[in-house]
């Protein structure tokens, strides 16, 4: 399936906006915990850290307290390393809730793909269509011992650290970053010439 390729990372308040987002674009999606960002110094210095490599685009609900989020990012970024992207105003109540927001608006998890689409062109985001014809998969991660092994959570751990990776990353963000810093071949080689501290099984 075709997905618009984003360099940048994109940073968004819950899982659900995640799991919208990476049906709609290629790019490597951080989540804040909603405010949890306001008390996790290791997400934000990493948050900091992708913005100084690759820039960031933050996409968060449109409601006060996304704004919150939102301005306590900003400041802690340069303004030239971040862009916003902004969700209309609709009312409504996603499917998954029993009830609305608090302000009664749709958050990012409840925009239609065209939505957003013209909301990243409207923020000036530029894109470019990819198909990764071979991805890392879970079952690369398999085979090189970075999970289903009792080794695997240590060896995913010697891996982030070796990238500069925080730890906290799970083993699905850990594989949506991986294929945004390199290829399937690439991983390989790279645990290769790592076996003296990853060790694969």
């Amino acid at each position: 399936m075709e997905k618009i390729k984003l360099t940048e990372a994109v940073i968004v308040e819950g899982r659900y906006d995640k799991l919208k987002l990476a049906n709609i674009i290629d790019a490597f999606i951080i989540e804040t915990n909603g405010f949890g960002i306001f008390k996790d110094k290791a997400k934000l210095n990493f948050i900091k850290k992708l913005a100084a490599e690759r820039g960031i685009i933050v996409l968060t609900d449109s409601d006060h307290a996304g704004f919150m989020i939102r301005g306590h990012i900003a400041s802690a970024v340069p303004k030239d390393r971040i862009k916003n992207v902004y969700i209309p105003d609709i009312y409504g109540k996603e499917k998954r809730k029993a009830e609305p927001s608090k302000e009664g608006k749709l958050g990012v998890e409840g925009m239609t793909k065209e939505v957003i689409l013209d909301a990243f062109n409207k923020a000036g985001v530029t894109c470019s269509v990819s198909e990764n014809a071979d991805p890392i998969t879970t079952a690369d991660l398999f085979d090189l011992g970075l999970t289903g092994t009792p080794n695997a959570k240590e060896n995913r751990r010697k891996l982030m650290q070796k990238l500069d990776l925080p730890e906290f990353l799970s083993t699905s963000s850990l594989l949506s970053c991986l294929n945004n810093m390199m290829t399937k071949e690439e991983l390989y080689n790279y645990i290769d010439d790592a076996q003296s501290s990853i060790i694969k099984g």
